[in-house]
């Protein structure tokens, strides 16, 4: 095998590798030899087949198998020779024209990972900005869960029914005297105010009492799912069996039982975790923005450009999916399109964000154990229907670059906490609200930085979702499993049309820092060997 270097520019290499037709003959003779006592053919006894016979039987085929292995085997003498450390996988061409009994000549190029020098840690200092979790913040967060869970009494016969108020009617519906499949119900709760149901219908139920009855008519929109209800005109019948006016909820033990909880004490301690646990986060969240951009800011190596080619292409179709669900896609594409270059920039800085933290990693022994990468595994399977999820298994078991991406965020993870341990740290009792507005500040000095185009300094790190306390998530399943059985009746507002979709987010979604590149173990885990190049041979009707 000769090997000749046409490329050294940077990380990129580029080879003309050379193999003797002398050689990739010998390995077909010894394939022949190989198979040759398990041919059968007329006129000769098992295993006497001449072997000039086996090789114009099978020759074409033995020689692209022979051709195929050697173009392996050569790749990987390439790799250890030259002692290069692939980014990503090798692009492999055999030269066209390549005919049997001539020389092969392959032309392989590919990128190599930079050297990059782990940071000496004993200068690291960093903020943990602390926020206690209060009595007042329990106690209003159980609040939160007891205006959730609305129940309503019965009002007095004479109360006038008003926004906010339920009513539990009884309904039929018709077009052109017609009654209509669906347009039926009895004992349907419904609160005025809602929306529930299709538009004029709740309105014109305002100022009824209980035992009333009452026909009104309602227009279907021109977009109901319907296709015979559409724009028509529709009268319901309705029967008001009762008024009812909201009660109030109490927080107490009976409150927490409903909840299937021992006692108000266990729903405080619950909600109490909850509310420490999301506040770490979000703790964890700053203090890794810090650490992050201090590694950033000290090094600014180059980056394989396939790397970050790939790290964008992740990043843009993410925020084309996003501006497909706005309200407007068409605005919500030239907004992203105009911060094109931006988000290249977020993609370089996460590819060597990547890179570093997997030399600080390796540098100090941090890896995934197998069991720990077993639970990763499964874990990952679970998204899968039953019958994929083994095929799911074996494939990660056999392609090295997919359990290398399946295992980055714990192992960046385990370096991110060792980082944590090393660095000086030095504590700060702030509130939630100021927690969220440094988190806030940092997003936004990190897009300021990317609209002056600073190179590899410009992802902005995730900005923290709005969520709802967590103390209203311990009601949800709850109050949404009440919801379910408030819309089970017929004409009530399809739940199938969603609410508009936020537009995209900014850099800061894109450029979320808790994974800063698939490749973050790119050196740990050993790039696949290339392929080589063979040789040219009906809803209800009622409902909205």
């Amino acid at each position: 095998m000769q090997i000749k270097e046409t490329t050294n520019d940077g990380l990129k290499r580029a080879y003309q590798v050379t193999l003797p037709a002398s050689d990739i003959e010998a390995r077909i003779d010894a394939e022949v030899k190989k198979i040759a006592p398990q041919i059968k053919m007329p006129g000769f006894r098992p295993g006497k087949v001449p072997a000039n016979l086996v090789k114009k039987m099978h020759g074409e085929q033995l020689h692209a198998q022979v051709v195929n292995d050697v173009i392996r085997e050569s790749v990987d003498s390439l790799m250890q020779e030259k002692k290069l450390r692939p980014a990503m996988q090798p692009k492999i061409e055999l030269a066209d024209g390549y005919e049997q009994g001539q020389d092969a000549k392959l032309d392989v190029s590919l990128e190599i990972l930079p050297d990059v020098t782990a940071p000496d840690l004993a200068d690291l200092k960093l903020e943990r900005l602390m926020v206690p979790v209060s009595d007042a913040q329990v106690d209003e967060a159980i609040q939160n869960i007891a205006d959730q869970q609305k129940t309503y009494k019965d009002a007095p016969k004479t109360k006038k029914a008003a926004d906010g108020d339920q009513l539990i009617i009884d309904f039929v519906g018709s077009v052109d005297g017609v009654e209509f499949e669906g347009g039926k119900a009895e004992g349907a709760p419904l609160v005025i105010g809602s929306g529930q149901f299709i538009p004029g219908f709740e309105e014109q139920l305002t100022g009824v009492k209980t035992g009333e009855k009452k026909t009104i008519t309602v227009t279907f929109p021109e977009d109901y799912p319907a296709e015979n209800l559409k724009g028509k005109d529709a009268q319901f019948a309705i029967t008001v069996q009762q008024v009812k006016v909201e009660a109030e909820t109490k927080a107490d033990d009976e409150f927490a039982t409903s909840l299937g909880l021992e006692s108000l004490d266990k729903l405080k301690e619950l909600l109490r975790g909850q509310l420490e646990q999301e506040t770490n986060g979000l703790t964890r969240t700053q203090m890794k923005r810090q650490l992050l951009d201090k590694l950033a800011a000290g090094h600014d190596f180059a980056v394989p450009a396939g790397m970050v080619d790939a790290e964008f292409d992740q990043i843009w179709a993410q925020l084309e999916q996003e501006a497909a669900k706005d309200e407007n896609p068409e605005n919500a594409l030239k907004e992203i399109e105009a911060e094109k270059d931006d988000y290249r920039d977020i993609a370089e800085r996460r590819v060597r964000l990547g890179l570093l933290l997997s030399e600080i990693g390796q540098k100090n022994g941090i890896e995934v154990t197998q069991q720990e990468m077993a639970m990763l595994t499964q874990q990952a399977a679970q998204q899968y229907r039953a019958e994929d999820r083994e095929r799911f298994l074996q494939f990660v078991q056999s392609e090295p670059m997919a359990a290398a991406q399946l295992r980055a965020p714990l192992y960046e993870d385990k370096v991110v906490d060792f980082l944590f341990d090393k660095a000086e740290v030095t504590e700060r009792e702030v509130t939630r609200e100021e927690l969220e507005a440094a988190i806030e500040a940092d997003e936004a000095a990190e897009e300021a930085k990317a609209s002056k185009k600073a190179p590899a300094k410009k992802a902005a790190a995730k900005k923290p979702a709005a969520k709802k306390d967590d103390a209203k998530k311990a009601d949800a399943k709850k109050a949404d499993a009440k919801k379910d059985d408030a819309k089970k009746d017929d004409g009530k507002k399809d739940d199938a049309k969603k609410a508009p979709a936020k537009k995209p987010a900014a850099k800061a979604a894109a450029a979320d820092e808790a994974a800063p590149a698939k490749e973050a173990q790119a050196k740990e885990a050993p790039a696949k060997k290339p392929a080589a190049k063979k040789p040219a041979a009906k809803k209800p009707a009622a409902k909205k």
